[in-house]
């Protein structure tokens, strides 16, 4: 266990956020969540419908991205356990909202997530800092193909680019873990792939061209990607990096990796709860609607513990991601060891 400055029991803060009643369930807030993000996402289909073989199809491919971004925030919670404690209900909710409505293998998600709560930003444990093409560490750009080298020399410029390919690269992580048999129910898995992709499929080509069904899935699939990208990267990339084999405490480890963003409730909606990225990582089970009250509860314990509470703006965020980046580009570029990665300041 690491000895961090005035790290201490993670006991007294999980009492607290209990005792506050933030970990009451919100059937009724996600019963109407549930309502509105179908709304939203079978509505875009129909005006998919309406507009007919039309350039204007591409603003659909805008509106679906967004859609399918927040119909995933929406199974992100169901696999944290908050909308349902229910192990049947929470399958049936994640396999309809990955599987089915976007294409994406909830059983391989729920592994690869789970395994990122664990141990974040973790260079050997961590799957979402392993499965990146670019390096978030010197270490990283060791042995590496001639194409990922190119990549890793050029990440700044081509971090966001890469988002557009964040959508196919979780349905071949999808496929592929379902070939391996890493899911427990691979053909349940498999036909609720198979649905989607041939109604997604068929919806587009009876209703678009050649020309503007390709460009409609690329813009639509490349947003939704970006979408993603943009709501997952400000809550680690950039933040302290470590390996080996000890680990912090369990209060120090989620902290000393997330990062907040300085929030309204647009930010709220749009990052799906999860720029409260400190609180979701104490707490994953906690209900979206409560990050926002338990912030305060979570800031005051870490600076009664000597903990840096880090939050910055989005745009900070983004700025601080691609500073990282080229920090560790030149390091390679100049064949240097791995940086002590300090911390940046808090924004308190």
């Amino acid at each position: 266990m690491d000895s961090t400055p005035g790290a201490g029991s993670f006991a007294p803060l999980q009492a607290a956020v209990r005792e506050a009643g933030l970990m009451r369930p919100r059937h009724g807030w996600y019963a109407a969540k549930f309502v509105t993000n179908s709304a939203l996402l079978g509505g875009s289909w129909v005006l998919f419908a309406c507009l007919g073989d039309s350039w204007w199809q591409l603003g659909t491919a805008v509106l679906l991205a967004f859609a399918y971004g927040q119909t995933g925030l929406l199974g992100h919670d169901v696999g944290h356990g908050q909308v349902t404690r229910s192990r049947r209900a929470m399958d049936v909710l994640g396999l309809v909202h990955g599987n089915l409505f976007l294409g994406f293998s909830y059983g391989w998600w729920m592994n690869h997530h789970t395994r990122h709560h664990s141990h974040p930003n973790h260079l050997d444990l961590d799957p979402d800092i392993l499965r990146r093409v670019v390096a978030f560490s010197p270490r990283q750009a060791e042995d590496v193909s001639r194409l990922r080298a190119w990549v890793i020399r050029r990440q700044v410029v081509l971090f966001f680019p890469l988002l557009t390919l964040e959508a196919l690269g979780l349905r071949i992580g999808s496929v592929l873990a379902i070939r391996r048999g890493v899911v427990r129910r691979p053909r349940t898995e498999s036909v609720l792939l198979a649905v989607h992709a041939v109604l997604y499929a068929a919806a587009v080509l009876a209703v678009l061209g050649p020309l503007r069904a390709v460009l409609f899935v690329a813009v639509h699939q490349g947003l939704f990607g970006v979408y993603l990208g943009c709501v997952f990267a400000p809550n680690h990339k950039g933040m302290p990096v470590r390996d080996g084999a000890d680990e912090p405490d369990w209060l120090s480890r989620q902290v000393l990796t997330s990062r907040n963003i300085r929030s309204t409730r647009l930010h709220d909606f749009c990052y799906g709860g999860l720029n409260y990225q400190i609180e979701h990582h104490l707490f994953p089970g906690l209900p979206r609607p409560a990050l926002r009250a338990s912030r305060p509860v979570v800031r005051a314990y870490c600076a009664e513990r000597g903990l840096d509470y880090y939050e910055v703006s989005a745009a900070r965020s983004y700025r601080e991601i691609l500073r990282h980046l080229r920090t560790v580009s030149d390091q390679v570029a100049q064949g240097a060891a791995p940086p002590a990665r300090p911390r940046p300041s808090a924004v308190r």
